[in-house]
């Protein structure tokens, strides 16, 4: 009866009833194969990491409306609704396969261990006792559920080979643990340093770093004194990166000086610490936006971005290896700016650049904090969308545009 409601019909002159009824030419694309297989999403809130996406059903029709399809399940003879289905409309269930009926537990995992263990279990302990002992090969069994259920069945006596003998679980956790760490240094094997006396060895990362200390010295980020009385000095490290093109071919050697910000005291050495992002829905609008338009769109990463956010608490950290002073071992920095790690620094560098924009004649979007408008009398406009050190902006003045990157060049 679907079918034929949306099927044209002699008796209302090649109009369907569907069509007659409601004033609105039905549509067939959504039609499919009736019992073929199909393949329903399986809702995140009912599986679990490792589960299927998805189950296999057998396509049996339309639900209400805009509902979804009518599909059965043979093996829990149940059906279902639902939108989010992938069809295959060349295949069929295969009803005489018992492979079908037992598809979970193929897929099951058995670990077997040759045990010596009592054939008769009675409740007699005498009886037991007596009994002859005989080996049981036990299984193991990881279900669909990870839950292990032990069973014992005794060896076929019509085998005349031996019983196929595996590792008992603590060889098999051994064995795991060794490929483990096997992969592990293979994936290792060839990466960045990962402390400072293997970095010292290499004169790309000795130059990586002295990058790094020279950038923040220059931009006055802090202070060489005496550590205060009550005062606490948090220590630094350095963090090393190569970065790589969209070949994979290496652009440069990458060290960063990190403060250990997790032995920052709440209250004492930070307060506010969110600081606002864009979401990803308001970049999906300004590119439209300007391809609509046939605006050009153009991109910004601030170097050292959070080395630009002035701090109002008072902070004190280490002084870093490889850069200590002589005559001033014992002295620490006492930071005017943020550095990489602080809890603080987001939220710091946020509010300078928010400075920033709003000196500069920009309007925050009440809506979305992290994007800036600026308009000009003779209509020129410029949006700028913020996220962390990272910006792309638009606009309909190319003279605007030149202008804001000298003057961001200029302030950072």
């Amino acid at each position: 009866m679907y079918l034929l409601n949306r099927c044209p019909t002699r008796s209302l002159q090649a109009v369907t009833p569907q069509e007659a009824w409601s004033g609105h030419k039905p549509s067939v694309t959504h039609l499919r194969v009736f019992g073929c297989v199909a393949y329903a999403k399986i809702p995140d809130a009912r599986r679990t990491k490792l589960d299927d996406k998805s189950e296999k059903f057998i396509f049996v029709g339309y639900g209400d409306r805009r509902m979804g399809y009518n599909l059965y399940n043979p093996i829990t003879k149940k059906v279902i609704m639902s939108r989010d289905v992938i069809f295959e409309e060349d295949k069929t269930w295969q009803w005489n396969d018992d492979q079908e009926a037992v598809k979970w537990i193929s897929t099951d995992l058995i670990l077997e261990d040759e045990v010596e263990v009592p054939t008769v279990l009675a409740e007699d302990p005498i009886l037991a006792a007596n009994e002859p002992q005989s080996p049981v090969h036990r299984s193991l069994v990881f279900n669909k559920r990870n839950t292990p259920e032990l069973s014992s069945t005794p060896p076929s006596a019509s085998s005349s080979e031996e019983p196929r003998r595996m590792r008992n679980l603590e060889e098999l956790y051994d064995a795991t643990q060794v490929m483990e760490d096997t992969t592990l240094f293979c994936f290792f094997a060839d990466n960045d340093p990962l402390s400072f006396n293997k970095a010292i060895t290499e004169e790309k990362w000795i130059e990586a770093m002295d990058e790094e200390i020279y950038a923040i010295e220059k931009n006055d980020s802090w202070k060489l004194i005496n550590l205060p009385e009550n005062k606490k000095a948090i220590g630094v490290k350095q963090v090393y990166k190569t970065k790589k093109n969209a070949k994979g071919e290496v652009q440069r050697f990458k060290a960063r000086l990190v403060a250990k910000g997790y032995k920052q005291r709440k209250g004492i050495d930070y307060g506010e610490v969110f600081a606002p992002v864009a979401r990803l829905e308001t970049i999906r609008l300004m590119i439209p936006l300007a391809t609509q338009h046939r605006w050009k769109i153009y991109q910004l990463d601030v170097k050292s971005a959070f080395l630009n956010g002035f701090l109002e608490e008072e902070i004190y950290v280490e002084q870093p290896l490889g850069y200590t002073e002589a005559e001033n071992e014992s002295k620490v920095y006492k930071l005017k700016k943020a550095l990489y790690g602080l809890k603080q620094a987001p939220c710091a560098w946020n509010t300078r650049i928010d400075r920033y924009f709003q000196d500069n004649g920009f309007e925050k979007c009440p809506y979305e904090h992290a994007v800036y408008v600026k308009k000009e009398a003779d209509g020129s406009i410029l949006f700028a969308c913020l996220y962390v050190d990272d910006l792309i902006f638009t606009g309909n003045n190319p003279t605007m545009f030149e202008d804001f990157n000298k003057s961001m060049v200029h302030e950072f």
